[in-house]
Parts: C-alpha cells; structure tokens; sequence
C-alpha cells in the first residue's frame, strides 16, 4: 500500500468512526429511505404510467407485467436498497440471483444462465486496474502530478483546472474515477489548504475531472457502455459520448466556480497550512517509471489507432512491469479492481436475465406510454440521477441503458444523446459525500475541518443532483448535437 493509499484509508476510518454524529446518521437514513422510495415510485409510474396519463386509452393486455417479471423485477428493487442500506456487493447478489430466479423459476440451466455473462467487459476491467495498479505503486501517477502543479506555481487559482485535468487524463486512460480520486485529493486538498482555495472547490473540480474523462474509448465505463448499448441494438459514438461527458463536466465546473465566487468562497481560511504533501518527492521519472510511460504511448497507439482491445493490451503491458519488478507482483495483482469485477458481472448477468424475461421490454412499453419521448428521456435522466447518490452508478447504468432501445427505436431522438444523458447524469451526482469520490474528499479534509466540508459538500452535491441531470438531458436529448 503506498502512502498516498494508507493516508486517505486511515482518514476515511476516522470519518466514519469518529466524524460521525447521530444526526447526520439519521439524515443519511432518511435520504436513502426517500432515495429508495424515489426509485420504487418511479418503478411503479413506469409500469402504471398509461393508465395514469391516458386513462382514454384502451387496455392492452400484452403491456401488462406477469409474475415471471413481476418477481425479478422486485427483487432488483430489493437489491439496489440492500446495497445501499449495507456494504454488500449488489454483483454478488446479482449473479446469486441469477441463478436463484434462472434455475428455479425459468428452469434454466447454469450455461444458460451465464450465456450472457461480460467476459470482454471483465477482461478489460481486470487488464486496466492490473496496468494502473503497477503505474501508481513505482510512483509514475505522483511524477505526473507534481510536474503538473510545478508548472503553476504562484499562480493558485489555475491549481484546480490542473487537477481537473491530471484526473481527466487518468480515467480517460483507463483508471477508476475513485482511484483517481484517492490518488489526487491528498495532494489536491493539501494545496487548497496551502493556497486559501476552498477544500469543497477542488475536491468538486477532482471529482468533475475524473468524470470527464472517464467515458473515454479506452475507460472502463465508456466500454461497459458502449456494449450495452451495442448490444441492445443502438450503437453510439465512443467519440461523441467521451467529448459529451467532457464538455458538460468542463460546464459544471465553470458554474461550480461562479457559484463560489458569487457566494465570496473561493477563498477560504488562512494560507500556510499545507501539510502532508511532499513536494520534494518531485524528480525526473527513472527506470520503471519511463517504462510505465512508455507503456501508456504503446497502449495508446495500440487501442485508438489499429483497435485493438484494451483489455488484452494492458494486460500485456502489464506482465511487462510485472517482469521488471516480480518481486512485488503478488502486490500488483491485488491492485485489480476486484469489487468492481463482481459488480458489473452480476448485474448485467442479471439484467440480461430480465431482458431473457421480457422485464425490460415490458417497463420500455409502459415508459411509452407515458407520451413524449424527451419526457421520457428526461424521467429517465432524473431517476438514474437520484439513485446514483445513493446506490452504485455503474449497477444503475447496466439496468436502465437498455430501457432506452424501445424508446430510441420508436422516436427520432439521437441513440448518443441520449445514453451520454442517461451515463453523465448517472455519474455526476457522485460527489455526494455518500458515494466513494465525496467521502474522499471529506476523508482528506483537515481533522478539525471535516464536518464543515461535509455539510458543504452535501449542499452542493444537492444543487448537482437538482441541476445536472436537467444539463445533461437539454444539452444533448432535444438538440440532436449527437
């Protein structure tokens, strides 16, 4: 583990053993339970919503949802509420329910089960996290960073687009927005408090960088969509999707900068208090670290410029740094994004499973009826928005992703517009201090400063939460700009 790992571990423990009042313990029920009940109704209103809007309308009994897909589909409700009440993988419970509703309900055998099962997607989850383990641990990913902020020197106010864009360049690249985060922000946090720069401005602008570039042709998320949506029959631009998300984060952040400055916060404390960020550390990039660069340029050529499958390639580039440093390979290997593997394996093993059902078809069907299709679109934008902040935004843009294939395929609306609203809106809500990236930056906030970054931080992922799914659908669904 490095330092950089064990510091904001260590921190994230104190924040949620010590930080942690009563109060705010209740608020946080409080909105998972309206969050839950935000999905649940939302549910329902999808599969009542033709009655409900158009009660002229003549009963169509091929609309209506039979127990085979009433039973999964409540038990995916169940899932997503779990996972958020309790730390459980809603993967694990994904793949265990695959198996319970395919083979005692449906009859259907394990090979079945899993014919839809993500090896490509798993392949490239494991090749990437495997790549990006090794760069962070021989110091390659905190050589890039200080290069960064020593260009910017005396000049305080550009330090939170840098950092926007070092996260940028990371996740485009193929590193998860939380480990880009947990990479930057005890630097990042350590400058603001350096620098009279508000803490919850540039953990905003970490979170905001690592999300616009984390739907790149070479990221993760920008594959697991991709497929998705290539597989439920409307392929979309990887160009046009990474250059959406991009552009409406770069947005966001201009807005999060006027709203400090409106507010008189862009400055904040006293400067001088720097602490825990070595900047001595920084030099010219040596042996394995040249190596690792090297890597990054082979494996860009490789993947944008003659297609090959990322997730193969940086599993070689990979075994190359491992053969360089095999002493330490049993450390890279736990680098690999193992939660995440469950995570997108079982959902959409599962989802596939509704889709074998009918489920997805059913609940498109009744979308439909609801009238419009930009209404829709933007229902749509706004319930994945909210149920991001509580539950996992990947797990959500595996179930409602194919919801959109009915709807594309009945309306004129553009497949990339829409799945880059439905991908952002789902993804930039996770600056709530209740996902993975917010509760970073709250960890790597100064002991005595926590709580009030919390509130702070929980304001404004409220204002994102309102705003943002409401940017993403007009910049993108009614245009057509994609």
């Amino acid at each position: 583990m490095t330092k950089t790992e064990h510091r904001t571990a260590v921190a994230a423990d104190e924040t949620r053993g010590k930080e942690a009042p009563s109060p705010t313990r209740r608020r946080r029920i409080l909105l998972v339970a309206v969050g839950a009940g935000f999905a649940i109704l939302a549910l329902i209103a999808l599969v009542l919503g033709g009655d409900i809007f158009n009660p002229s309308a003549t009963p169509q009994p091929e609309h209506s949802m039979t127990a085979v897909q009433i039973i999964p589909l409540v038990i995916l409700v169940i899932m997503f509420i779990v996972a958020t009440k309790w730390p459980l993988n809603i993967g694990v419970m994904g793949l265990v329910a695959s198996f319970g509703v395919g083979y005692f309900m449906l009859g259907m055998t394990d090979k079945q089960i899993l014919e839809e099962f993500p090896a490509s997607i798993v392949l490239t989850i494991i090749g990437v996290t495997y790549f990006f383990s090794m760069a962070q641990r021989n110091g390659t990913i905190d050589i890039i960073v200080q290069t960064c902020v020593r260009l910017v020197r005396g000049k305080t106010m550009l330090l939170p687009w840098v950092f926007f864009l070092i996260a940028a360049a990371l996740t485009s690249l193929g590193t998860f927005s939380p480990a880009a985060v947990a990479l930057l922000a005890p630097a990042a946090i350590g400058f603001a408090y350096e620098s009279r720069i508000h803490p919850v401005l540039m953990g905003a602008f970490i979170i905001n960088g690592a999300h616009a570039g984390g739907f790149s042709p070479l990221s993760v998320a920008g594959v697991l969509v991709h497929d998705i949506a290539l597989k439920n029959g409307f392929p979309i631009s990887q160009g046009a999707l990474f250059i959406a998300s991009f552009a409406l984060n770069l947005i966001l952040s201009v807005l999060t900068i006027v709203l400090f400055a409106l507010l008189g916060r862009l400055r904040d404390g006293e400067g001088g208090q720097h602490a825990d960020v070595d900047t001595a550390r920084t030099s010219r990039p040596r042996g394995q670290q040249i190596l690792t660069l090297a890597l990054i340029a082979v494996m860009l050529v490789c993947t944008l410029g003659f297609h090959m499958p990322i997730g193969f390639v940086a599993l070689s580039a990979g075994l190359l740094l491992a053969l360089v440093n095999i002493k330490e390979h049993q450390t890279f290997i736990g680098g690999v994004s193992w939660s995440t593997v469950l995570l997108v394996a079982g959902m959409i093993t599962y989802v596939s499973l509704l889709q074998h059902v009918g489920v997805i078809d059913t609940l498109a069907e009744q979308a439909l009826a609801l009238g419009a299709p930009l209404l829709v679109a933007l229902v749509l934008c706004y319930v994945i928005g909210v149920g991001s902040a509580f539950a996992s935004s990947t797990a959500l843009l595996t179930a409602f992703i194919p919801l959109a294939g009915p709807l594309l395929a009945t309306s004129s609306l553009s497949a990339s517009g829409t799945v880059a609203a439905l991908a952002i809106a789902a993804t930039v809500v996770d600056v709530s201090p209740f996902s993975t990236d917010g509760a970073l930056v709250v960890a790597n906030a100064r002991g005595n400063d926590r709580q009030r970054v919390y509130r702070q931080l929980m304001a404004y992922a409220g204002g994102v939460v309102l705003v943002a799914p409401a940017l993403a659908w007009v910049l993108l669904v009614p245009t057509g700009v994609m």
